[in-house]
């Protein structure tokens, strides 16, 4: 049985390395240009299927509301990071200051919701809510994923 915080997991080690490859990238190339499509596709699904199947049921909560609206937020900031990269010339010096921000923020992100969201929300979720919340996640993700 997998559970959303597995299911989670998954996708944060993905967008994590997606992350990393995308500042080993030089210029307007090629692979830059996939990764960063690939880091902005994983990073759009991701925030709309953890708000619909992680985040709406944890904000019914006391215990756990503040801690889903901080990161529904915390999406927004990381939407507008790829509005801005998106607007910029893949060359320039600007494109990757931004882009290491972009990846900070995004690390910062994950871990805050590894570390301090899920052991809370461990507690506020019960063992079905868990598991059936998990398939729902991964099927949002995939239909999004596949929809672009």
């Amino acid at each position: 049985m997998t559970t959303i915080f597995e299911a989670l997991r998954d996708d944060h080690e993905t967008q994590r390395t997606l992350g990393d490859l995308l500042l080993k990238t030089e210029g307007e190339s090629e692979g830059r240009k996939e990764l960063f499509e690939k880091l902005s596709a994983q990073l759009a699904a991701h925030a709309a299927a953890e708000e619909r199947y992680f985040y709406v049921p944890l904000m019914e909560q006391d215990l756990t509301q503040e801690h889903a609206r901080h990161s529904i937020s915390e999406h927004k900031e990381l939407d507008d990071f790829i509005e801005r990269l998106e607007a910029y010339d893949m060359s320039s010096s600007q494109w990757l200051v931004t882009a290491r921000e972009l990846i900070d923020r995004l690390t910062h992100h994950l871990d805050e919701e590894e570390r301090e969201i899920f052991p809370v929300a461990g507690k506020a979720l019960t063992d079905r809510q868990k598991s059936d919340l998990a398939g729902e996640y991964r099927a949002d993700m995939e239909r999004h994923l596949t929809s672009k």
